[in-house]
């Protein structure tokens, strides 16, 4: 199994929480974002992801390599096929809601403030860097504001429930690139609470940023 992975990619982070805190094994395959104009446009990776996003996990079989794209589709395959250690619970509504939470991180607010926006306003449409933050950050703020309302039942260590679901792997990226930004998390405490405890296990630790090969 391999993952192609960008080091400071919240989705690709996702994953890599996920394949960890299930004691599973990928080769990280780099594809950096930013060297060379990105190397996502590259002809190469666009036979393995036409969307030219990261990551994409690929699995060897028989016929033909099985190739999926899309982080929390991803994360269901994993589930699916690697249950052993679950990351959803047995109960339908808080499944449905740990869904939720994550639907609200990567489908309302990362769209909004991941790289190749970022880029678009600063290299279209000329924004000054003060306006890319402003942007950055309004809309950080709306969405952790809504996040820790549906963290309202929470414990200070997980997002539902006493163990790390679909939904902390979610979020844990998501605070990591807010605090690359600065933001106060003071408003947030659950997201805080949680965001500092699932940083002292080793699952969480091995997937950041930093940490990995590519690194730099």
């Amino acid at each position: 199994m391999q993952l192609y992975s960008y080091f400071r990619s919240s989705a690709a982070y996702r994953v890599r929480i996920a394949l960890n805190l299930k004691g599973l094994t990928a080769e990280i395959i780099p594809v950096h974002l930013l060297n060379n104009g990105g190397e996502q446009h590259s002809v190469e990776y666009q036979q393995i992801n036409p969307q030219q996003l990261v990551p994409t996990l690929l699995e060897q079989q028989a016929q033909q390599p099985f190739i999926l794209s899309q982080s929390l589709s991803i994360l269901e395959y994993l589930e699916e096929k690697f249950n052993d250690i679950p990351l959803l619970p047995t109960e339908l509504q808080q499944r449905a809601r740990i869904r939720a939470f994550c639907q609200s991180i990567a489908c309302d607010l990362h769209p909004l403030n991941n790289l190749r926006v970022l880029q678009y306003l600063s290299d279209i449409l000329n924004i000054t860097a003060a306006q890319k933050t402003a942007w950055y950050m309004h809309w950080l703020e709306l969405g952790f504001t809504g996040l820790e309302a549906q963290l309202s039942d929470s414990n200070p260590h997980f997002c539902f429930g006493n163990r790390p679901s679909f939904a902390d792997c979610c979020l844990i990226p998501q605070v990591y690139n807010a605090k690359r930004f600065n933001m106060d998390l003071s408003a947030y405490p659950k997201i805080a609470a949680i965001y500092a405890h699932c940083n002292t296990l080793a699952a969480f630790q091995q997937a950041a940023p930093e940490v990995q090969m590519d690194a730099t």
